[in-house]
């Protein structure tokens, strides 16, 4: 669906604003999608939240315990590209 080149919306009386459906689909923005909330020279910017706080390889390396055989890099390598067929496919 083309997003308008330049939508509106009104501010409620609780202050609330509602996103076109379009703009909300491009950004895939879903219901309950946290936004850092801006104010800008230009107006107001809203950017999503990450879910998680951004790490390091070194902060996490070896956080998880893990009993069993190791993978070797071209299993790792099978299981990454699989994960990104099946991610691929359902879009």
């Amino acid at each position: 669906m083309p997003v308008p080149e330049r939508a509106t919306t009104i501010v409620s009386t609780k202050g609330q604003v509602i996103l076109p459906k379009g703009i909300r689909d491009a950004l895939r923005w879903s219901a309950g999608t946290r936004l850092a909330v801006e104010s800008t020279s230009d107006g107001v910017l809203l950017k999503p939240i990450p879910v998680f706080a951004e790490t390091r390889p070194e902060d996490v390396f070896g956080s998880l315990a893990f009993d069993g055989v190791p993978k070797s890099v071209e299993e790792m390598d099978a299981g990454v590209r699989a994960e990104a067929r099946r991610r691929h496919a359902r879009d």
